[in-house]
């Protein structure tokens, strides 16, 4: 691929919303996102990036984050720069395809439409795990355990002591409903 040949294949995806921001780099905005294309100065090698969130609010996600860098983003990466989590592709520019980089480019946009819901599903589904193996070497039932938990709530140690009895149920079937169907699992 050359870089002449990067605009066609932005504005096949994207229309007209193409910015050309200095030779080697544009910005395309879509919904809720700003994709950059930068290429290396020598223009030999591309990069595409999207903001996903701050660094801030994906550190706790830091272990979840680096498991789907060797196991799910494919061709893109996540990244830290600059106090933001990255979704990132880079690829040399002479071995990369106009199907390469569309691949790369809709990879980049399911990652950052994603957020972090699938790293705090993977977080929270771990310490349930944990939750369930505890309860057991305990040798509680699931029913024990979903009576401690829902006594936890009432008392405040976990949620909020001004939690509607309503906002307890919705938060006590959530539990219900992980706790039964991991409890066979562990």
């Amino acid at each position: 691929m050359t870089p002449v040949e990067i605009t066609p294949v932005l504005s096949d995806l994207f229309g007209s919303g193409i910015q050309v921001l200095a030779p080697g780099s544009w910005q395309v905005e879509v919904a809720n996102a700003r994709l950059l294309i930068l290429l290396s100065d020598d223009q030999s090698w591309l990069r595409a990036l999207v903001s996903i969130a701050p660094a801030e609010d994906a550190l706790p996600f830091l272990p979840q984050l680096m498991g789907a860098n060797f196991d799910e983003t494919q061709e893109a990466r996540y990244a830290l720069q600059e106090n933001v989590l990255w979704g990132v592709f880079q690829h040399s520019l002479e071995s990369l395809t106009s199907t390469d980089l569309e691949a790369a480019i809709a990879r980049l946009m399911a990652l950052q439409q994603q957020g972090l819901s699938q790293p705090f599903s993977q977080m929270a589904e771990a310490q349930i795990r944990q939750i369930i193996r505890a309860a057991k070497q305990q040798g509680q039932s699931l029913e024990a355990t979903l009576q401690n938990l829902e006594r936890l709530y009432r008392e405040g140690v976990m949620g909020t002591m001004d939690q509607t009895a309503e906002q307890r149920e919705v938060v006590m079937s959530a539990w219900r409903y992980q706790l039964e169907r991991l409890w066979a699992e562990e």
